[in-house]
């Protein structure tokens, strides 16, 4: 899991994000989603004749102005989570800064997961990004223009902050899982059909993490009890004929694992598929609540699957 998550929880402090439904005064008009996935960003029905506005005041929420006040809220602290974040590495990752800079290949290291884990939480630091540019009313297009690169920066900086590091160094295969991340999630808005594919994760304590063995004892090191997702909204995927009879709750997700890292290199990578649960489908509306159900689409719920390798196994739940 990348090191950035912790940057997430600021946006339960200062991101409340616009609810176009509830800045309008509009008789006759319809305001559709651009995407079911995004249901805070509309469309405006321009086949309905303005001679029908009688009498009320149009406000267009696509053209509201930034609110500078928010947006700097959200930069500063933005700025202090990220600084918290920055000690807390330092204390953890970096205490003996090395003077010189270096760069370290680690392509084959816990067999990819934890690339796979840069791709992922860069992706989700560009949506925690995402909710604050957009309670700033900052325009959609903007905002996943600047969320992207913003998530893309930190992780860069904290890349640059490992070349230094003593048992560590710029691993030019994170950087490119980060640009990944980034570059996945400003696709998905100007592509709309690719949101039909969420990163996901889910975490289970290796038996090593539990017994308090395991080497460095922190989480985002803990790779043997991770597991990352891509679940896929099989409702839009499959042909009409098909998916009429898809639950739209229900989503299935193809997942990686891995287990018996020896350090070196060695060890067992496992791969999953499951059904999983859209959050989407929560009775739940309103730009907050359409956050909060945004965010649990990164989850993977414990769900029925099985493991196709190396061994093909059903399990009731998989985490």
């Amino acid at each position: 899991m990348n090191k950035s998550l912790c940057i997430l929880c600021l946006l339960y402090f200062v991101v409340q994000p616009v609810n176009a439904n509830d800045s309008l005064l509009v008789k006759d008009y319809e305001y559709k989603p651009v995407s079911i996935y995004n249901p805070f960003k509309y469309n405006l029905d321009t086949n309905l004749s303005l001679s029908k506005i009688e009498n009320y005041e149009y406000v267009d929420p696509l053209n509201a102005p930034l609110d500078y006040n928010k947006l700097i809220i959200f930069g500063g602290v933005a700025l202090g989570v990220g600084t918290a974040v920055h000690f807390y590495q330092a204390n953890a990752w970096w205490q003996e800064q090395d003077s010189k800079f270096r760069f370290v290949n680690d392509w084959e290291y816990a067999l990819w997961i934890d690339k796979v884990g840069h791709f992922f939480g860069t992706h989700l630091l560009a949506h925690a990004f995402s909710g604050g540019y957009e309670a700033a009313n900052m325009q959609a297009e903007e905002s996943a223009i600047f969320s992207a690169i913003s998530a893309f920066a930190f992780e860069l900086f904290i890349e640059i902050e490992d070349g230094f590091g003593p048992e560590w160094g710029f691993s030019p295969g994170d950087a490119l899982f980060n640009t990944l991340g980034a570059s996945f999630y400003l696709a998905q808005y100007y592509y709309p059909y690719l949101k039909n594919f969420q990163p996901r994760v889910s975490y289970y304590p290796s038996k090593a993490f539990r017994n308090g063995e395991h080497e460095s004892g922190i989480i985002i090191d803990d790779y043997e009890g991770q597991k990352y997702w891509i679940g896929m909204r099989m409702k839009n995927i499959l042909p009409e004929n098909l998916a009429e009879y898809w639950p739209s709750f229900l989503m299935l997700s193809v997942g990686m694992g891995v287990s018996n890292l020896d350090g070196s290199g060695g060890g067992t990578q496992s791969f999953y598929l499951a059904l999983d649960l859209d959050a989407e489908q929560l009775p739940l509306y309103g730009g907050f609540w359409q956050f909060v159900k945004n965010t649990l689409n990164y989850i993977h719920f414990p769900m029925p699957g099985i493991r196709i390798t190396p061994n093909a196994t059903f399990f009731g739940i998989v985490f």
